[in-house]
């Protein structure tokens, strides 16, 4: 499914960006749910031409720190892979360690999704969301943010199904969108060519009520303003309210069939 939102009534032609969008449009977004049948949640998402799958795994087991306790644990790991980008990314295995950013960015998706989740409610199970991407254009982390919140409603609702739950562990939805300021111009939901020359490079994650879970946010040129940021935090919410509202549509459909 994809939503694509259109251009402001009466936008400034000077204003649109390298592929026609305003400065306050995100890229055509899609969620395939199910993209794979061997992890009880798949989804394939799709912001512009990023492309990321999102698979969640269920284990029958919790960190050590945990065991006993009551409660159940959400991680993820996240992965750029090879024909991802114009020159071949080589493989993190292979190398025997995994970058910073790697790190960075699949700490930051696990505590997006562990703010919507009632640990309680788990029980004592582990849930890994693999976040692999197979088409780099700019804002692949939020992207994954994005579809791993789905991947996880997919694999708690199937565990419910099943019964192994009683309740359904999340209590919110979750999404991640980038912004930034090019050519002295704030921006939403920046491809790579925006992010790649951007004064400022920031990445939001809030949840279905608006609250805020993360906010990344740098300067790569001039320090910006505190009307900067108001002005940016204030494109960042209206594209996640989007985000959202498309996340819920997405989820009222049935579960597909297996």
């Amino acid at each position: 499914m994809t939503a694509e939102p259109a251009p402001m009534p009466g936008a400034d032609p000077r204003t649109l960006r390298r592929d026609g969008r305003t400065v306050d449009q995100l890229r055509p977004v899609a969620f395939t749910r199910d993209f794979t049948v061997m992890a009880p949640g798949s989804v394939l998402v799709g912001m512009g031409r990023t492309q990321v799958l999102c698979t969640a795994s269920v284990e029958d087991r919790v960190p050590p720190w945990l065991r006993g306790g009551g409660k159940g644990w959400v991680t993820a790991e996240y992965s750029l892979l090879p024909g991802s980008s114009p020159e071949r990314v080589a493989r993190e295995a292979a190398k025997g360690k995994q970058s910073g950013r790697t790190q960075e960015i699949q700490r930051l998706i696990g505590r997006s999704l562990r703010a919507v989740t009632d640990a309680v409610a788990m029980g004592e199970l582990q849930v890994t969301v693999d976040c692999d991407v197979l088409q780099a254009d700019g804002g692949t982390r939020t992207a994954s943010i994005c579809g791993a919140y789905l991947a996880l409603h997919d694999c708690f609702t199937r565990l419910q199904h099943q019964g192994v739950l009683r309740d359904h562990p999340l209590t919110d939805a979750c999404a991640a969108v980038s912004i930034g300021v090019v050519d002295a111009v704030s921006m939403l939901d920046l491809d790579y060519s925006e992010d790649s020359r951007a004064e400022v490079d920031m990445n939001v994650v809030m949840t279905g009520a608006g609250r805020f879970v993360e906010v990344q946010g740098t300067a790569e040129g001039l320090p910006f303003s505190r009307s900067e940021l108001d002005e940016l935090l204030a494109l960042a919410e209206a594209g996640i309210v989007t985000l959202v509202a498309e996340q819920r549509r997405i989820l009222a459909d049935p579960l597909p069939a297996r």
